[in-house]
Formats: structure tokens, C-alpha cells, sequence
């Protein structure tokens, strides 16, 4: 199915549900039989949002008021030019950062720090790579990479590597930046099968994800604009100790 593009200003009140079951029956049976999390109003009279997963984790695609047609596509602001679908996307898909073990992750600071961003990163990622170079202009931030190597299998000893290293900072961002392959040995304990194994769980399957102080997902890089909205709204991660 080709996507494509509502484009709206959002209304100031929300219409009330109409028939959230109706709906739900409507939609499922449409999908195959897939599960329906939620449905609710949209900005937009008459039409509603359904949340399921898919392959790629949490998707939403829209309906009207009996489920008889379905819109694939994202819901634009364009009096503030907010992508809405994505908003509404990041704010589903979010997680409780307190889960995460974060003993497993490269810790990246720059400045203050008192920004904070998690990112299941794979150094052969053309995206991965592209993102590094945003990533770069960001000041006061902490990076907690997960190293997650599903591109490129063969490779996974680079990654391993960049654990192994003394420096482990300076290997990994070696390796993500400029593909300079460690010289470390990767052949120490590391956490890289847990990693793939806890990124399963999440239902990552694209890199680079990012997760931001609120818990909220994004799947692949941001502009700097983008980057730098999100890292302000989300505020700063706070860890138990």
C-alpha cells in the first residue's frame, strides 16, 4: 500500500468517539485478524486513530467513524508544521528508561551532559553513520550507545572490539564515525548478545533508535532541528542509583 499524506491544521476541541468496538471489528477483520491496542479521536472530524504492531513495532494508521475506510499515512499541523503521526508514534512506543541496563552501554559526554539520549547504533549503518555527524554539533549531551550490529553480522567482531578496548569511548566513536576498525582483541566478555537480545524485546528493528530522557522512541536519525527539540522536551534522564 503507497503512503501518502493528510495535511490539516488541528481543530481546537477533539470530537468525541463515536463507536470505538465498531471500530475495532471493523479494522481487525480488515488487518487479517491483528490485534487493535487503541483507538481515539483525531484532530480531525470523523476520523480516528488505530494503533497495532507490526513487524516494525507500533504503527498507526487512521479510519472513519465505521472502520469502512482505512488511511495510511501521517496527520500534518500545518499551522505549526508538526508531523502529528510521529508525535503520536514516539509518545506509543515509549519505554521506562529506569528498565534499561544501562551497564551495558558506551557512555558518551560532552559539556554539561545535563542532556540525554540512548541510541541502539550499528557501526555499518549508512544511517547510523549520517546520524553520528548530527549527533556531532550537539553540546552538553550524554550518549548512552547500545551497540547493536544487525547490519553487517559478519562485522560483529568490530563492535566486540570497541568493548574490548581500553579506551572504549575513543574506539567506538572511531569505528562510528570514521569505520576505523579497533585494534583491540574482541574476544573479552561482552554484553552484545544480551543487547540484541533486549533490542528484540523492544521491537527494535531499524538503527539507529534513538530513546530520549522521556522514554519516547524515534526509529532512524533527525535532523539537528529535530534532534535539539527532542533533546530539550524531554528533559534529563534520571537514573536510580
Amino acid at each position: 500500500m503507497n503512503r501518502w499524506m493528510v495535511l490539516a491544521a488541528a481543530c481546537a476541541a477533539l470530537p468525541a468517539l463515536a463507536d470505538e468496538a465498531a471500530i475495532r471489528k471493523a479494522v481487525e477483520t480488515k488487518l487479517g485478524g491483528t490485534k487493535i491496542e487503541g483507538v481515539q479521536a483525531t484532530p480531525l472530524p470523523g476520523i480516528y486513530e488505530v494503533r497495532f504492531r507490526g513487524t516494525e513495532g507500533m504503527r498507526i494508521i487512521y479510519a472513519d467513524e465505521q472502520g469502512a475506510h482505512i488511511i495510511v499515512g501521517e496527520i500534518i499541523d500545518l499551522k505549526t508544521e508538526r508531523n502529528l503521526t510521529e508525535d503520536r508514534l514516539r509518545r506509543v512506543s515509549a519505554i521506562s528508561m529506569d528498565t534499561l541496563p544501562y551497564e551495558f552501554a558506551i557512555k558518551v559526554q560532552r559539556g554539561s551532559g545535563k542532556r540525554s539520549l540512548v541510541v541502539f547504533s550499528d557501526p555499518y549503518c549508512p544511517a547510523c553513520f549520517e546520524f553520528e555527524k548530527t549527533l556531532a554539533q550537539v553540546d552538553d549531551i550524554t550518549v548512552y550507545y547500545f551497540l547493536y550490529p544487525v547490519i553487517r553480522p559478519e562485522r560483529i567482531d568490530h563492535s566486540k572490539s570497541a568493548w574490548c578496548s581500553p579506551d572504549r569511548v575513543k574506539a567506538w566513536l572511531d569505528l562510528a564515525q570514521r569505520r576505523k576498525p579497533p585494534a583491540a582483541s574482541p574476544n573479552c566478555d561482552t554484553p552484545i548478545d544480551k543487547i540484541l537480545a533486549l533490542g528484540s524485546k523492544l521491537g527494535i528493528r531499524s538503527t539507529p533508535t534513538l530513546f530520549f530522557a522521556n522514554g519516547e522512541r524515534v526509529r532512524g536519525g533527525v535532523t539537528l532541528a529535530q534532534l535539539r527539540s527532542h533533546l530539550d522536551e524531554s528533559g534529563e534522564l534520571k537514573l536510580k542509583k
